[in-house]
């Protein structure tokens, strides 16, 4: 629960002598190639024309009447302007320089340029077999040469962009947004940015009813069936995997790819991820007959994304007081029974498509002011008419509690009960009101939950 004027104690991490600043436009790019694609063309065409060049020259003239003399065929004739000579050269910079660039391990290039230079050679030996000689000279030359080149570029900033995104990032984020981030020209630089993002945090409560009912290969089971349709979910949306392990599920929007829409597509995300959940509920049912308590959590604001941990144990994060609160939303719902609780910053950063009702004005950190806390109900235009009015009422029963007005808000709050019955925040507040008229003191979220 949120609990005001209480500072927990977050986990201590040792920044990585790395720099962040990356923001990128939205727009899709074709995956993985565009950066790497142009580096490859321009070292395999400058290896081509060399060595077609030196081919043209006759400058490997002597090394094939040798070549030619060894296999049993004396001095060959020599054919300028070979197609076969040019396909050859062409076919082998394009692959080695597309490969060298490409791959992240230097043990994999090398063995990679070894089986295409024996394959070169190969192709010599079994051309002489049937009587034709071909020059193995210019595909060689063509092949080292692009070779070297990928070596070189892969030593540049640009060409280690590839395996410092896998390295900070790995699964974490989505292919469209691994491609961005490696077909940009923005720098890669993850010491440290003050950013505004949303945090969607995802959470189960129930581990110890699970742990009773369920074996231990069961539970861990059903924990990670959420845990990983959730983050392959949530990922797939534009989401940055912060957090998954044991009971958490925390996803960032807004970072490392900047999105001015963030807290929009992370409401929409926590919704989504909701149904995605039940699902997963359903198959829990059939096949442990238990289910997962999970609630959300969402909110927003300015938080310090940056490459945190040790050479052991590092990767890019965020840090800061929107990402607590956050965690707090999370467990708060377990008091009214919620589904999803965002903050008031998120709201106002979405509140042209999102459609909440109040829980909870609280105290901030610094004991000087409140901050509104909301249930998400949807998105704009996508709820029924009744549940509009209901929402409404349920909101109007709000002022007349804040009012201290207990009978005009019971009201408003017994009206605006859906035909079912079944509303947990507004049961909530129906006996919280109800204590509060017959006297019984109001409990602070501090004194109720001591987080």
């Amino acid at each position: 629960m949120i609990c005001p004027g209480i500072r927990p104690q977050g986990r201590k991490r040792t920044a990585r002598n790395l720099s962040f600043a990356i923001d990128l436009p939205a727009t899709d790019l074709f995956p993985n190639i565009v950066r790497y694609l142009k580096a490859s063309f321009l070292f395999a065409a400058a290896a081509a024309v060399i060595a077609l060049g030196l081919y043209e020259a006759g400058a490997f003239y002597k090394m094939d009447g040798w070549l030619s003399v060894f296999l049993g065929q004396g001095v060959p004739e020599i054919e300028h302007h070979s197609v076969a000579q040019y396909a050859a050269v062409l076919l082998v910079a394009i692959c080695i320089a597309w490969t060298t660039i490409d791959l992240n391990h230097a043990a994999v290039k090398v063995l990679v340029a070894g089986a295409a230079l024996a394959e070169v050679l190969g192709l010599t030996v079994v051309l002489n077999l049937y009587g034709v000689y071909f020059s193995p000279f210019p595909s060689v030359t063509a092949l080292l040469l692009a070779f070297c080149g990928g070596m070189l570029y892969g030593r540049t900033p640009a060409g280690r962009r590839k395996r410092t995104l896998e390295q900070v990032f790995g699964d974490r984020i989505s292919r469209a947004a691994y491609s961005k981030l490696l077909d940009s020209d923005q720098p890669l630089r993850f010491g440290g940015e003050v950013r505004t993002a949303s945090v969607v945090v995802c959470e189960i409560f129930n581990h110890d009813e699970l742990i009773e009912q369920l074996s231990t290969e069961h539970f861990v089971a059903a924990t990670n069936m959420l845990l990983r349709r959730g983050a392959d979910f949530l990922v797939e949306k534009g989401g940055y995997l912060d957090d998954c392990a044991g009971e958490t599920l925390r996803v960032i929007f807004g970072a490392p790819l900047a999105d001015e829409n963030h807290a929009e597509r992370a409401c929409e995300a926590a919704l989504e991820l909701a149904n995605e959940l039940d699902a997963v509920n359903v198959e829990c049912m059939k096949q442990w007959n238990q289910e997962l308590d999970f609630r959300i959590g969402v909110n927003s604001g300015e938080m310090v994304c940056a490459a945190y941990g040790s050479n052991r144990l590092g990767t890019f994060s965020v840090a800061g007081e929107p990402v607590d609160f956050a965690r707090r939303l999370c467990a708060a719902n377990t008091i009214y029974g919620s589904r999803i609780l965002t903050g008031s910053h998120t709201l106002e950063l979405g509140a042209q498509v999102l459609e909440v009702r109040p829980m909870e004005l609280v105290r901030t950190r610094d004991e000087r002011s409140r901050e509104e806390v909301y249930e998400l109900l949807g998105l704009r235009n996508t709820l029924p008419d009744d549940a509009l009015n209901r929402r409404d009422l349920f909101w109007k029963g709000i002022i007349y509690y804040r009012e201290q007005l207990w009978d005009e808000a019971l009201d408003h709050f017994r009206a605006a009960l859906p035909a079912d019955g079944i509303d947990a925040p507004l049961e909530f507040y129906i006996r919280r009101t109800e204590q509060l008229r017959d006297g019984l003191p109001s409990l602070e979220w501090t004194q109720t939950t001591g987080l």
